[in-house]
């Protein structure tokens, strides 16, 4: 069993932080793409959406059984699985002749970054002890923020250049992850702290996956999946669809206010990310995801006052901070509930944020159409909220039921 030093990660996390900056970087590519390439079959707007959204869903329907067979195969083989899928579907959704085999193409998709997101998850939190699985989450997610802030640049001057390219160029992003995975990720050795206490490390890495019952029975749990909820409904939701209407329609601005605003975000949150997972692992799981989830719901209450873009700017960088505590905190929670080879606990994590991300967009533009942006959102701030009273209702047991499971 290796030891770790204090500051040390297992090789493993740096090996899927790049994988998921490079994933993250071929993603932001061809997403501008997806709307400009649907369009040019002549579909209507909803039928661009669908095209959008249709990655999203099967990605939430599929990460259930992406959980059964990481408990069945192993990490490793389904992260390579899942990213092979990506690729080939995303290769042949460029090469695309008709709306149907795209709209299947892109619903295939999702069912690969489903296999590939629980694998690594679940991969990530395995090899790193409880001492350090904070420290891990975070390095796992800047990754994902740096591919993220990189890709949607190049993808939209590719995009000028032919709504084809960045398809596949993306696809051969996700050969390239893959590869580096097999390559990369042969072994799974167990890591522990120096001097930690064995039961506070986990169990030994070879046991078997704590049932999804025995997890949803840990407040901690309860808490993590409540606060992952809510980032999906904001970051993936909330903030890519009403957002730049909200500028536009309600602050009387430019799109490029607009992207100013995420790009403030993402930033924040990259810089957070320095220092959240040491919080995490330092001061303690409870605490941190009580100031992420106040935080969080105190940066999106800015936007029910008065429309102003000072107010706007800080809300977005304020929730940036916000959401580096919550890529953080939850996901070592969950580790902590899991520590072996928990996929379908792992899976369920994972569709809180996408169930998040599905829903968020559709009530929220519900509640704008109906009544007003700053109806909805109230309705957002109070989703975050929701995972401030359950990460205030965590009780001490609940940490100690996690470092024995």
């Amino acid at each position: 069993m290796r030891l770790l030093g204090r500051g040390e990660l297992p090789r493993e996390v740096g090996v899927l932080a790049v994988i998921a900056f490079v994933v993250a970087l071929g993603f932001g590519i061809v997403a501008p793409a997806i709307p400009l390439f649907a369009r040019a079959f002549g579909v209507g707007t909803t039928a661009v959406g669908l095209a959008v959204s249709a990655f999203a869903f099967f990605r939430f329907v599929s990460a259930f059984s992406g959980g059964t067979l990481v408990e069945r195969f192993g990490e490793r083989l389904v992260l390579a699985a899942g990213l092979l899928i990506v690729a080939v579907t995303t290769g042949l959704a460029g090469l695309a002749g008709n709306f149907p085999v795209f709209l299947a193409l892109r619903a295939a998709g999702g069912v690969g970054s489903a296999m590939f997101t629980v694998s690594a998850l679940s991969l990530l939190l395995r090899v790193a002890p409880r001492t350090h699985r904070g420290r891990a989450a975070a390095t796992w997610q800047g990754g994902f923020i740096l591919g993220g802030i990189a890709g949607p640049a190049a993808g939209g001057l590719l995009a000028e250049l032919s709504p084809r390219l960045p398809f596949f160029l993306y696809a051969g992003f996700l050969l390239v992850a893959g590869a580096v995975a097999v390559a990369m990720l042969r072994t799974v050795p167990s890591a522990t702290d120096p001097g930690a206490d064995p039961v506070a490390a986990g169990p030994d890495l070879d046991a078997g996956p704590v049932g999804l019952r025995t997890a949803l029975r840990s407040r901690a749990y309860v808490a993590a999946l409540v606060a992952n909820f809510g980032v999906g409904w904001v970051l993936f939701g909330v903030r890519n669809s009403l957002v730049p209407l909200y500028v536009t329609e309600e602050l009387g601005r430019t799109v490029a206010w607009a992207g100013a605003g995420l790009l403030a975000g993402s930033l924040a949150q990259a810089l957070g990310l320095l220092r959240s997972g040491r919080l995490v692992d330092g001061w303690g799981r409870r605490p941190s995801l009580v100031l992420g989830s106040a935080t969080a719901t105190a940066s999106i209450a800015v936007l029910v006052l008065p429309p102003a873009i000072g107010a706007f700017l800080f809300s977005m960088a304020l929730f940036g901070l916000a959401a580096s505590l919550l890529a953080s905190a939850p996901a070592a929670l969950v580790g902590d509930v899991s520590p072996a080879r928990g996929g379908r606990v792992v899976a369920v994590f994972q569709m809180s944020a996408d169930l998040g991300a599905i829903g968020g967009p559709l009530v929220a533009g519900w509640l704008t159409d109906v009544a007003s942006y700053q109806v909805a959102f109230a309705v957002t701030a109070g989703v975050l909220a929701a995972g401030l009273a359950a990460a205030l209702a965590m009780r001490p047991v609940d940490r100690a039921a996690a470092q024995s499971s």
